[in-house]
Parts: structure tokens; C-alpha cells; sequence
């Protein structure tokens, strides 16, 4: 595969990091191609292209229609080369598109040679589109909390986790937050499965201090936000090994469960430094397919829960049983009742 202009800067130096090239973003993602391949294979995949690079007044465009030189492309590009597969998804609007669906190697260089940085898959394999085989639990620091506080939550829900007879696989958000992976059977639809985050976030909000599951950012305080809507249709979080676009080149690392207390900065597993860490543990979701587990006692804890539905994102029709979307701040008394 030819790399077209090489030699173009798409990180800038740092105190810490010099400056990375697209090809060095290339020879990152080849580098980690085991691993990257795992966490993408089979799955619609979006792609967060920087293809001018992440600079000072570059912005990403997270709107459709909305103008930037960076922007997600959740349907396979036009002219892609023949090895590029695809996936037929379907948005929560009830469009219909075809997203890249990695089947190797090759295609993960060919998305970085396009200026992708980032890989977005969903939680399906291309076979089962709406049945998800991962739940996804997106603990993001929220006020004056920050990693520190997502690795000890994370430890919090590992316990949990394995209480429920599940198995968790955490890893670095790139930023300041811990997504933790868990593999289940695809016999459930999307609304179950976030049904089953929203169950696990109150269960851990419950037994823990620091930990939040309010929609509402005004009132979420310096807590640890358990993201539930990241199980919804169309939600996807950065997979691992990703790079993400902030100074640094920092990556989506996964960690050892005992890590999680040694991690001080996430930004020092970037990529310059995970090429070497693979090297040496491999990947340490290796095992991530082995054992995949059943959501139903979180469904049934869900059921249990007085709290009911919560709201889903903005751009979202409205959905059964949720609640009407208000910040309580906008709440006006004449046209609200509480039940």
C-alpha cells in the first residue's frame, strides 16, 4: 500500500513526545495489528479522520452537514479498494448505510493512510447487526475529578463485574477516563443491553462514593459519570489501540486489572510507547472472546430498580417509557408532573 505524503506532520511536538508523522501513524497501527484487529474485526466501523492533522484550529465536526477538516465517516468512502469489506447498519432515524467492516490487517493501514486516527466500531459483528456481543461501560470523569478517580471506580466495577459472574477488560480512554469491555452472548437487542449499563451504574453509584449515572451535566457534581448511553444504537466509544487527536499522540491502552493503581498519566502510553509494550505482554485483550457472559441478572436487577428509563441523547426519537427530555433547570412547574 503507497502512503501518499509521508512526511506530513499530523501530531506536533510536545515537551514530552517529538513530532509524528502519517507514516509513523501507519507503522503504529501495523505495529499493533494483532490487537487493533481484534478490537475491529467483523464490526461496523466509523472513522475519525484527521487527515490534515491534529492542529492548533482544527475542529472535529460532530453534526451532519457541519463543515471541518476533521469529521467521522460512518459510510465506506468511494473508492475504497476491493478489500475493503462492508456492513449494513441501521441508524436509530431508520436509515440504512454500509460502514467499513475491518477483516484485516491491510484495511486498518488503508483507514490510517486515509487520515483516520481513530477507529469507532460498533459492539455487533457484521452477522448479527442488532444484536450486540459487548456491553460497554464508559466510566467518565466529570468536575474536578479525573483519571485517578475513573481507575479506582474502574477497580470498583471489576468486583462487581465478577460478582456477576462477568468478565471485564479495561483500557485507557486516551484521555482521562477507563472504558471497561465486557463480552456477552448476542441474544439481546441494544435497548436491553443499555438497560443492563443503566442497572450497573446505579448498582455501583449504590456501593460506592464518586460515582454518578445523571443524564443532566448540572447535576452530575465532581463525580465519576457512568455513561450508560455508550450501549445505544449508533454510540460508539475510541477501540483499543486507538490513537486519539490530542497532543501527545496518546492511545486507547488496555490494562492489567493490577495497573489500574499504578497508571499516574494515561498520556504516557502513546505512540511511542505502545509499540513496545505490545511487543513485550502482547495484547492483553487476547482472551476477550473466550468466555462471553449473560446480561440477565442486570436485566432482572433492572427490573427490580424504582428509578425506570432514562433519557436518551438528544438526536434520538423519543423512545419508549423515557422520560421527557428537560434539564431540571428548564423545568417549569405549571407543565411537569412527577409521575
Amino acid at each position: 500500500m503507497r502512503v501518499t505524503n509521508p512526511d506530513r506532520v499530523i501530531y506536533e511536538a510536545t515537551d514530552r513526545t517529538p513530532e509524528v508523522t502519517k507514516l509513523q501513524v501507519v507503522e503504529y497501527y501495523l505495529s499493533v495489528g494483532e490487537g487493533i484487529l481484534r478490537a475491529l474485526q467483523d464490526r461496523p466501523t466509523a472513522l475519525e479522520r484527521w487527515p490534515k492533522g491534529v492542529h492548533e484550529g482544527i475542529r472535529l465536526a460532530t453534526r451532519s452537514g457541519e463543515q471541518s477538516d476533521a469529521f467521522y465517516q460512518k459510510r465506506v468512502p468511494k473508492g475504497a479498494p476491493a478489500y475493503v469489506e462492508t456492513a449494513s447498519i441501521t441508524f436509530p432515524s431508520g436509515r440504512v448505510a454500509d460502514e467499513v467492516c475491518p477483516t484485516e490487517v491491510a484495511v486498518v493501514a488503508w483507514a490510517a493512510q486515509m487520515g483516520t486516527l481513530t477507529f469507532h466500531p460498533w459492539p455487533v459483528r457484521r452477522e448479527r447487526p442488532d444484536h450486540p456481543d459487548e456491553m460497554r461501560i464508559d466510566l467518565d470523569p466529570y468536575g474536578s475529578t479525573g483519571f485517578r478517580d475513573a481507575a479506582r471506580v474502574a477497580g470498583e466495577a471489576g468486583a462487581l463485574l465478577e460478582e456477576l459472574g462477568l468478565r471485564g477488560f479495561p483500557k485507557t480512554s486516551g484521555n482521562r477516563g477507563i472504558h471497561v469491555y465486557v463480552r456477552i452472548e448476542p441474544r439481546w437487542e441494544f435497548a436491553d443491553v443499555r438497560h443492563a449499563a443503566i442497572a450497573f451504574g446505579r448498582e455501583l453509584e449504590r456501593r460506592t462514593t464518586g460515582v454518578t449515572t445523571r443524564w443532566w451535566k448540572e447535576e452530575r457534581g465532581d463525580n465519576v459519570f457512568v455513561d450508560y448511553n455508550q450501549n445505544a444504537r449508533d454510540r460508539t466509544i475510541a477501540s483499543a489501540y486507538s490513537l486519539r487527536a490530542k497532543p501527545g499522540a496518546p492511545v486507547s491502552t488496555p490494562l492489567a486489572w493490577e495497573e489500574l493503581e499504578d497508571v499516574a498519566d494515561p498520556a504516557d502510553l502513546n505512540l511511542f510507547t505502545v509499540p513496545e509494550r505490545f511487543a513485550e505482554r502482547g495484547d492483553l485483550q487476547a482472551g476477550i472472546d473466550e468466555s462471553p457472559g449473560s446480561i440477565q441478572p442486570l436485566l432482572d436487577l433492572y427490573d427490580e430498580q424504582p428509578e425506570g428509563e432514562m433519557p436518551y441523547p438528544p438526536d434520538y426519537p423519543k423512545m419508549p417509557g423515557e422520560p421527557p427530555r428537560v434539564q431540571p433547570s428548564r423545568k417549569v412547574a405549571a407543565h411537569w408532573e412527577d409521575d
